[in-house]
């Protein structure tokens, strides 16, 4: 975990310190990109990274799209919700969870004790341009129209996402970027003061 440029280590330090045993938890639509740049940012901060949907595939012995298909949505979010009150006993760390995971008032309510929820936001264009090329892995996808459901999802979805602590726009930059702004955001949040910077190497 040294992707992180050096003069940022002590304000990384700083952040662990301030987060104590809470977790960095990102909400979101899938296709925001709370995975990939989950790692990013848990490598920033020198914390483990973990992902809800790998761990309740580990705990179901079998793929999301499976656990859909043969017990049905009701079944998965119940176990969902348990993966991640699991989950967050064990912070510190970035925890990515699943698209519908914050809309159940447990979890988010387990979330608020327990962790700093970061609200990775996206345009609707610029989801369906990265949901296109992986819909076949998006169960809540597998419909006649998938651009109209993903506007039913966003319109359900968005208003209660924005509940989260902070709200940090994903669009089409580089991940590093978006991470950054996080890192910002939460050190604003945890009332860290932001990094020193030197000059020349002094």
């Amino acid at each position: 975990m040294t992707d992180a440029p050096l003069q940022s280590d002590s304000h990384a330090a700083a952040l662990r310190a301030a987060l104590g045993r809470r977790s960095v938890v990102l909400v979101g639509m899938m296709g925001v990109g709370k995975t990939s740049i989950g790692r990013r940012l848990a490598s920033r901060l020198g914390i483990a990274f973990v992902d809800a949907d790998s761990e309740i595939e580990k705990a179901a012995g079998m793929s999301i799209s499976d656990i859909f298909a043969r017990h049905g949505e009701a079944d998965f979010r119940s176990g969902e919700a348990r993966v991640i009150a699991r989950l967050l006993q064990s912070g510190p760390q970035v925890l990515a969870t699943g698209g519908g995971a914050f809309m159940n008032e447990g979890t988010r309510a387990a979330i608020k004790a327990r962790g700093v929820s970061v609200f990775l936001a996206a345009e609707f264009e610029v989801l369906m341009r990265r949901l296109a090329k992986r819909r076949s892995e998006r169960p809540m996808l597998q419909t006649d129209n998938p651009a109209q459901t993903l506007r039913q999802l966003l319109a359900q979805r968005d208003p209660v996402y924005a509940l989260a602590d902070l709200t940090v726009q994903s669009r089409e930059e580089p991940h590093d970027a978006i991470v950054g702004d996080i890192v910002a955001s939460l050190a604003g949040f945890l009332g860290v003061p932001p990094p020193r910077t030197t000059k020349d190497g002094a």
